[in-house]
């Protein structure tokens, strides 16, 4: 997948020693879909010309702390002295936003772009970077992702990297709302940006 070896710039070790690491921390279902994300965000970073070793790096990392428990979280909220309001939110939000502190401790990532794109692949921003959009995009269309319209999210993924974005925070709102589903209120912001024109 990833033909060369890291440069050990955004991660002080080799692509497999960071694989372990991403193994050891999620069940095997997660560990494969996180493995589906990186195939898709290299293919992704090709597309845009970006940096390959730091999509595989930002997708490899993305849901690392997916599975930690509430009060891990919570406690990691507390002794970061992150936003207070996070303390009100749930894994949705958490394994993004805070799971990229624990990533900057337990892995030794301290790129703010990887880091970034971390907090960013669940809801999307405002303001994205390139990896930031590779990422949320990657996550989504991946191969074993399967949903109504997969198809099209993918042919967008691949042709266009903004409508990508676009698609995919506005059929999220869509299934929240068909759902009753909580919206985190920077969703609505990342909608505003990306979808209305």
């Amino acid at each position: 997948m990833l033909n060369e070896e890291y440069s050990q710039k955004y991660f002080p070790g080799t692509r497999d020693e960071l694989l372990n690491k991403v193994r050891k921390s999620v069940s095997d279902k997660r560990y494969q879909h996180i493995l589906g994300v990186e195939k898709a965000a290299i293919k992704l970073a090709k597309n845009n010309n970006y940096n390959v070793e730091k999509a595989s790096i930002a997708a490899l990392v993305h849901d690392y702390a997916k599975e930690r428990n509430d009060e891990e979280f919570k406690q990691v909220v507390i002794n970061k002295q992150l936003d207070p309001d996070l303390l009100n939110w749930n894994n949705f939000i958490w394994h993004g936003v805070v799971g990229a502190e624990i990533i900057k401790d337990e892995l030794n990532i301290k790129d703010g772009e990887i880091l970034d794109a971390v907090r960013k692949h669940t809801i999307g921003a405002e303001k994205m970077t390139v990896l930031d959009k590779i990422i949320y995009v990657a996550d989504y269309v991946e191969d074993g992702r399967v949903f109504p319209d997969v198809n099209i999210a993918r042919t967008l993924a691949y042709s266009n990297l903004n409508d990508a974005v676009a698609f995919e925070i506005k059929h999220t709102l869509e299934y929240l709302i068909s759902t009753n589903g909580v919206v985190y209120p920077a969703a609505i912001l990342t909608y505003n940006k990306w979808v209305v024109k």
